[in-house]
């Protein structure tokens, strides 16, 4: 297998590709809704609300951390978690401006 050139892309191709990740798993999309329903920060409930193991859970938090879409907060022995408001807009202004470049007339383009 042969190395990805992220380097001949430009940046927000870069960033379209790496945030897109986050939707690539039902299990983040399903943490990402959860989290958009409650409008809150959630710990322990994804676990109840989802049906996913723990381990599971943690796995794509983490993920889903590092890419910044969620930020964790310390609250005694357990992280509570949340959208991350500012990557979000980030994020929709990004893909908005992506969907956006293509403009279609009629039902055949081709």
């Amino acid at each position: 297998m042969g190395v990805t050139k992220t380097t001949l892309f430009t940046k927000e191709q870069n960033e379209i590709a790496s945030l897109a990740k986050a939707f690539g798993h039902p299990a983040r999309v399903a943490i990402i809704q959860q989290l958009l329903k409650s409008n809150t920060c959630i710990n322990s409930g994804l676990v109840k609300e989802l049906g996913l193991a723990q381990a599971t859970i943690s796995q794509h938090l983490r993920e889903l951390k590092e890419m910044g879409i969620i930020i964790g907060n310390i609250e005694g022995v357990s992280i509570s978690y949340c959208i991350n408001p500012a990557k979000w807009t980030a994020m929709q202004e990004l893909f908005n401006n992506f969907f956006q470049q293509f403009s279609c007339e009629s039902d055949n383009c081709c």
